[in-house]
């Protein structure tokens, strides 16, 4: 492959971009496959010797069709067999790239993107997704190696086929993570499987432990996964519960590895609510390691507080998933997660599973007899706004001077009370505003006015450009 313009493939959480345009064309995809392929032949390390083994999940996007032939295509090339175990959860994937032991898995997909788009995050033999030192080699082979003298030969070149019970597998290891004590009887539950990955386990694994299901957003046709449905549109949820006098509601993406939870009333518990419910929880039971949870730079500072009453403490990474599991992990630590509701329980799961998350919710309830509104009100959060600003150049942000100088204004007038937080999002072209403080008409007018500042600045420096 030529040198390409670009020289850099993956974000914060793998490849990911508009289908059909770079880097998610088939030529590009199938020369991750090579690079993937390439590095699993060379490696030498692994106690099995023998025929390399790829794991390949996906959500319901279109080009998940196209973007599964490319990679596997690729990789056989390289004379690697894949498994294609069709739409299923990332964390489920995960779970089958250790359970199969496989060398490495693959999910197919851009998480809570709307369908145009598509990703690929890759795996490792343990589950976890690959160390950006293994990434950097697939970019390096991608863009400046000739892989056609290491394609497979006769009888070497790999084949992929069809795995039929993996979405079995799946239900029976998150069924397992409930306690075998409990069961959902009694519960009505609205599950929102934005038209994704687990709209055929979702429903099953709830009403096979016994709950009454209303399940909505479960017709993929390949075009509307995530369209105003999902964990970023909770109101569709909150409106059923309410209609229906449900119990709880429970809302994931695309993919599944992020849940937001919607009590009786229809208010809604984002990721630091259900790390609150699980981490008091594992503390009363003596089960949180080192009394610590893990989250990162968008978590609300009630978190933090609610922790420390209980004699726990919160140990905050950069945002993303994948640097909280890296401090768990580092750590010792088998709690963590996002706001956004990505929640890892590491003693289950190498990535955030949202029907694990709810789960563990659901157990609480059980176990305490509570409605949800109880659960919730333990945690007091101070009002958040987040404010999103598009933009067209990546400009470094401790360039943009006027704007740093005002984050430094509205910080000394905050003290302690509050806290402003900006940071280029690691998916999308975007800046990413947070604001935090103790009443929001301020915090929101704040956020408004680093935004002005914001784009008026930046749209300075492209016409230097």
């Amino acid at each position: 492959m030529s040198k390409h313009k670009h020289n850099k493939l993956f974000g914060t959480d793998g490849i990911r971009g508009t289908a059909n345009k770079y880097p998610m064309t088939p030529e590009v995809i199938a020369r991750v496959g090579q690079a993937l392929g390439f590095l699993l032949i060379q490696n030498q390390s692994r106690s099995v010797i023998g025929e390399r083994k790829v794991v390949i999940g996906k959500d319901t996007r279109r080009s998940g069709y196209m973007t599964e032939m490319a990679l596997a295509s690729g990789l056989n090339s390289m004379g690697v067999n894949v498994q294609l175990v069709g739409p299923l959860p990332t964390p489920g994937v995960g779970f089958l790239t250790r359970n199969m032991r496989a060398d490495a898995g693959i999910v197919i997909s851009a998480s809570h993107n709307s369908f145009q788009d598509n990703g690929i995050k890759i795996f490792g033999p343990d589950g976890f997704k690959l160390s950006s030192e293994f990434e950097a080699q697939i970019e390096k082979l991608v863009f400046d190696a000739d892989l056609v003298e290491h394609l497979a030969k006769g009888e070497h070149v790999g084949r992929s086929k069809r795995i039929d019970d993996s979405a079995g597998r799946y239900i029976v290891y998150v069924k397992d993570t409930f306690p075998m004590s409990l069961t959902l009887d009694g519960l009505r539950i609205v599950l929102d499987c934005a038209n994704g990955a687990a709209y055929k386990v979702g429903p099953q694994i709830l009403e096979e432990l016994g709950a009454e299901v209303i399940v909505v957003s479960n017709q993929p046709n390949g075009l509307n996964i995530n369209d105003k449905c999902g964990a970023l549109y909770p109101d569709r949820v909150a409106q059923t519960v309410i209609q229906y006098r449900a119990d709880v509601g429970i809302s994931l993406d695309g993919d599944a590895d992020r849940v937001v939870i919607i009590d009786e009333r229809g208010d809604v518990l984002n990721g630091d609510h259900i790390l609150a419910i699980c981490a008091a929880d594992m503390i009363e039971r003596g089960a949180l390691k080192k009394n610590t949870v893990v989250s990162t730079q968008m978590s609300n500072i009630g978190l933090e507080l609610f922790l420390a009453e209980l004699g726990a403490k919160l140990e905050k990474t950069d945002v993303g998933d994948k640097y909280v599991v890296d401090c768990m992990r580092s750590n010792d630590y088998n709690l963590g997660g996002e706001s956004s509701g990505h929640i890892i329980f590491l003693d289950s799961s190498t990535t955030g599973d949202g029907l694990i998350a709810a789960l563990r919710v659901l157990a609480v309830m059980k176990q305490k007899q509570s409605k949800l509104s109880q659960l919730k009100k333990k945690l007091k959060e101070l009002p958040q706004v987040l404010r999103n600003v598009c933009v067209t150049t990546r400009v470094p942000l401790e360039d943009l001077k006027e704007f740093q100088k005002k984050i430094s204004e509205y910080k000394q007038d905050f003290g302690k009370k509050g806290r402003i937080f900006v940071r280029y999002s690691g998916t999308e072209p975007l800046i990413r505003i947070l604001v935090e403080g103790e009443r929001e008409p301020v915090i929101r007018n704040i956020a408004e006015d680093l935004a002005t500042i914001l784009l008026r600045e930046i749209a300075q420096v492209e016409e230097t450009v």
